[in-house]
């Protein structure tokens, strides 16, 4: 059972959100927060696997929220995905930065909606087709920034395979994927995997893509 936390300040989102969750089997409404100060408190008391966050709310925000959350090692197995109404939002970035596991448009259709629940209560990144190409683009340009880069240097703790593992993760394969281009056993990828997010403190899929595109280690090739 997915256990899933509505953060919005718009009663009548939640209560969308909640007519379509609540007919889904396999997923239930845990409990709903109005702003990001809300969400935090219930995600402590609730311990939701997924908080379905909006990000412009009064008071504590969705991009606050989520750093309090990220930051608790006690909600360490909650999954926060982003919902917006901005495609551009300046936020965005930082959000998945801070720790969210994804991004979603709120006009995403309902089917899309469930399967990207799904994805990120089961550990995987997820990022809306209309924004991903913005977001490397950035990740790739504050690679290229002068100065330290603190991403650079947490690679350095990874082994050869490992890097080749993330490289491919940023590029959006699967384990499976990965298992067959560097021709492994699934559950071999898997522990490259995870050994590279236990050694980066990655939460999941989406925090190694950041820092695979921050380290310079992944570069999009749009803009070779």
């Amino acid at each position: 059972m997915i256990r899933v936390l509505l953060a919005d300040d718009q009663a009548l989102v939640r209560a969308g959100f909640r007519a379509l969750l609540e007919v889904q089997d396999g997923i239930e409404v845990a409990g709903e927060a109005t702003d990001g100060a809300e969400a935090y408190r219930l995600a402590a008391e609730l311990a939701p696997d997924v908080i379905l966050m909006d990000i412009r709310m009064p008071g504590t925000d969705g991009l606050e929220a989520t750093r309090l959350i990220t930051a608790d090692e006690k909600l360490s197995g909650v999954r926060i995905l982003i919902l917006t109404t901005f495609e551009l939002d300046e936020y965005v970035f930082e959000a998945i930065r801070a720790g969210a596991s994804g991004f979603l448009l709120k006009d995403t259709e309902p089917a899309d909606l469930l399967r990207g629940l799904r994805a990120v209560a089961a550990g995987e990144a997820l990022l809306a087709p209309s924004v991903t190409r913005r977001l490397i683009e950035e990740f790739a340009v504050r690679s290229k920034r002068t100065g330290p880069n603190p991403a650079a240097e947490q690679i350095k703790a990874l082994t050869d395979r490992e890097r080749e593992v993330l490289a491919l993760v940023a590029a959006g394969l699967s384990n499976e994927e990965i298992a067959d281009r560097l021709v492994l056993s699934p559950l071999t990828a898997k522990t490259h995997v995870s050994r590279s997010m236990v050694k980066l403190g990655a939460r999941d899929r989406a925090q190694l893509v950041v820092l695979a595109y921050e380290s310079g280690l992944a570069r999009p090739g749009w803009l070779d």
